[in-house]
């Protein structure tokens, strides 16, 4: 189902694992994005990221609006699929299947406490390597190919990477060529998550779309511009939209 510039797969959770198992299996890889409010915003306004997005093997609904957003046009979106959520879900099925995670991004020592709670909830679970790269790796040559010649070396079956929209996802794209068999996962702020240096929203908010509001409590000075100026009247535009857009179909 297409919402503002991007085309979104009606799946559960529990489906893209078993995609995700299904392909390890076939010796197949891919990548993941967790289109939110902010994710569709960026993709509606940059038809380069628009690209970059649609690029990606999966693209499911992380944000209330985005499935509310679809089902008003008439898509029937299951449910919200988290990074948050998958970053868990993911790692146990690797476990089950006897496979790797690499965790890339976060401060120093985010991805090795992230890793270790995985670890915690599935014991079987191997973690094939963790890094913390420096801010505005990106932007350097030397950088890209420091964080490359990790990952690469590592070999995962998995790879979690949370360095935000759209930075995981371009890092993600110039390593897939080499690793045609690893998953990559764009999972934003799920590493710190993990690794218990945030708390999500209670299920009950999170039901309702207001997860946005417990993590602008957290961080106020860092997301109220993004979520109040930008988000917030984009995601009122796109829900008008998707419902005027139903009304107008023959």
């Amino acid at each position: 189902m297409r919402v503002g510039a991007v085309h979104i797969l009606a799946l559960t959770e529990t489906a893209v694992a078993e995609h995700v198992s299904r392909s390890w299996a076939d010796g197949r890889g891919g990548a993941i994005v967790t289109a939110n409010v902010d994710i569709v915003r960026a993709a509606t306004r940059d038809p380069a990221l628009a690209a970059l997005v649609a690029r990606a093997e999966l693209v499911v609904a992380d944000g209330m609006p985005v499935v509310w957003a679809g089902r008003l046009a008439g898509a029937a979106i299951p449910e919200r699929v988290t990074g948050a959520s998958l970053v868990h879900t993911l790692s146990e099925r690797a476990a089950a299947d006897g496979r790797s995670v690499y965790l890339l991004g976060g401060d120093p020592g985010v991805p090795e406490a992230a890793a270790a709670a995985l670890v915690a909830r599935s014991p079987a679970l191997r973690i094939a390597g963790t890094h913390s790269p420096p801010y505005g790796f990106d932007t350097d040559a030397e950088g890209r190919r420091e964080v490359a010649k990790r990952v690469l070396a590592a070999r995962p079956d998995l790879v979690l990477v949370g360095l935000g929209f759209p930075k995981q996802e371009r890092v993600i794209e110039g390593l897939r060529a080499a690793l045609p068999a690893t998953w990559f996962l764009g999972c934003g702020a799920a590493i710190p998550m993990a690794a218990g240096r945030f708390s999500r929203a209670p299920r009950a908010l999170q039901s309702v779309g207001g997860e946005w509001l417990h993590r602008l409590a957290l961080e106020p000075r860092r997301l109220a511009r993004r979520y109040l100026r930008e988000d917030a009247p984009f995601a009122v535009a796109l829900l008008a939209g998707a419902l005027l857009g139903r009304f107008r179909r023959p």
